[in-house]
């Protein structure tokens, strides 16, 4: 591991989102230690990972002993082992790990990741079927929460805005949102501006509170 370790990221377990997210890194060029108490997935991602390790993460003795706590960041992807992923991430707190990100199969799970020391939570099951259930029932293309009760959608510009210079709209003060970016067909997205004029080809990426994306998204 190079000396200086602010730029690593420590992934304990190995799973399909932890496995993952480790190989997505180090595909970036981020320096990524490895940890799995099993012996089997470990030697599967041995030749894929340059750092990869079998141990305990549950053992404080044994983080010491691999430099966890020379780490800035950490993400616990433990996820069904309940006990494992809290002690995990209480470990993580005590050894004084900067920033640390913990995996939660629950809202109830995660609330207690947040008071044992996670500075994140990840509900990536719950984040994938919000996603979904906003894509099924409407006409987004894309959605993504970015806060709490803040969202960015991609969908097709209602009728009643085409062939309309945005300036001319007041789509912020009716709706709430604002058009971040526009795509027109066969062309790359670009930023949207007071002089854009949507066309019915065009898909747009919209931001404001959810409930206003909802809405907008929903016009005919």
């Amino acid at each position: 591991m190079a000396d200086s370790r602010n730029d690593a990221v420590v992934v304990i377990g190995l799973g399909r989102f932890g496995g993952s997210l480790a190989l997505e890194l180090a595909r970036r060029g981020t320096e990524v230690l490895a940890i799995d108490s099993r012996a089997k997935i470990v030697q599967s991602m041995a030749g894929r990972l340059t750092h990869v390790v079998a141990a305990d993460s549950t053992d404080l003795e044994a983080l010491r002993q691999l430099g966890v706590a020379d780490f800035h960041r950490a993400v616990v992807a433990i996820g069904t082992h309940l006990e494992s992923s809290i002690l995990t991430t209480s470990l993580l707190a005590e050894l004084e790990v900067d920033d640390i990100w913990a995996k939660a199969i629950s809202r109830e799970h995660g609330r207690i990741l947040q008071r044992v020391g996670a500075h994140h939570v990840i509900l990536p099951e719950h984040d994938m079927g919000e996603r979904v259930a906003h894509l099924l029932n409407g006409r987004m293309l894309d959605f993504m929460h970015v806060d709490d009760d803040f969202a960015l959608a991609k969908t097709r510009p209602p009728r009643q805005y085409v062939g309309v210079p945005l300036g001319q709209t007041n789509l912020r003060r009716k709706h709430g949102v604002t058009v971040v970016c526009v795509k027109s067909p066969g062309e790359e997205f670009t930023y949207a501006g007071a002089d854009t004029v949507l066309t019915y080809g065009d898909v747009i990426v919209i931001a404001g509170r959810t409930g206003q994306v909802e809405r907008f998204a929903d016009l005919p």
